[in-house]
């Protein structure tokens, strides 16, 4: 497998995954392994359960059976206590589709939000942090602007910020390439591949076919809440 070393353990390691709402199943039996260095791309029709299964991996959304293990910190199901979710906010960061900046909060005190709240930094080092990450984004220019005074392509950059300024080994992103442009994609996925070279893993969930061919390691399908390979 292209990026990963089949050798090492799983950073993201999922087990027997099962979900339900009422009769419905959204994820059945999911198993999979996604290993440091990787982009792995899920793909999909809508409601498959793509977006369920980040979810899950982000301690946002309960499950009814199965384990995940996130870099060393493990979710089983039922409700998650506060002391393995605060441990698992160091694990993993999500970008959601719609960005869910908070809109009274400047790109700046979104960014350092994370790193006050979870990780109990100091404000003035929080802020530090939270600039140096805007910039190597692209956007320290917009430091003081609202999430609606951004273009679509600032605010995912920001919420990108937001979602690594607790130095997070796994990033999770929602349909990224959403409200962008193909110019923009091509910079997105030039912007994933640096951040991969940094030392993170990514599970991006994605209609785009393009962009998951030109940016991911591994490419799977999600049906009727199964993971099953291209072909």
């Amino acid at each position: 497998m292209e990026g990963a070393d089949l050798m090492s353990a799983p950073v993201v390691r999922m087990r027997d995954l099962q979900l339900h709402r009422g009769s419905r199943v959204v994820l059945e039996d999911v198993s999979l392994d996604v290993y440091r260095g990787e982009i792995v791309m899920l793909m999909g029709a809508s409601g498959s359960g793509k977006t369920t299964l980040l979810r899950t991996v982000a301690g946002l959304e309960p499950f009814d059976r199965g384990e995940i293990d996130v870099d060393g910190v493990f979710l089983k199901h039922g409700t998650f206590d506060a002391i393995i979710l605060r441990a698992l906010r160091t694990k993993v960061g999500m970008v959601f589709q719609s960005h869910c900046l908070f809109e009274h909060l400047s790109a700046l005190e979104n960014v350092s939000l994370a790193l006050v709240h979870v990780l109990r930094v100091p404000q003035a080092t929080a802020q530090t942090r939270a600039r140096e990450l805007l910039e190597q984004l692209g956007v320290g220019h917009r430091t003081s602007a609202l999430p609606r005074e951004l273009s679509g392509g600032e605010a995912q950059r920001v919420a990108i910020a937001r979602a690594l300024a607790t130095d997070p080994p796994v990033l999770l992103m929602d349909e990224p390439t959403a409200s962008l442009d193909p110019e923009r994609r091509t910079e997105l996925a030039a912007m994933l591949q640096s951040l991969v070279e940094r030392g993170r893993t990514l599970v991006v969930v994605t209609h785009d076919e393009d962009f998951a061919a030109s940016a991911a390691t591994r490419v799977l399908r999600v049906e009727s809440g199964r993971l099953a390979p291209t072909v």
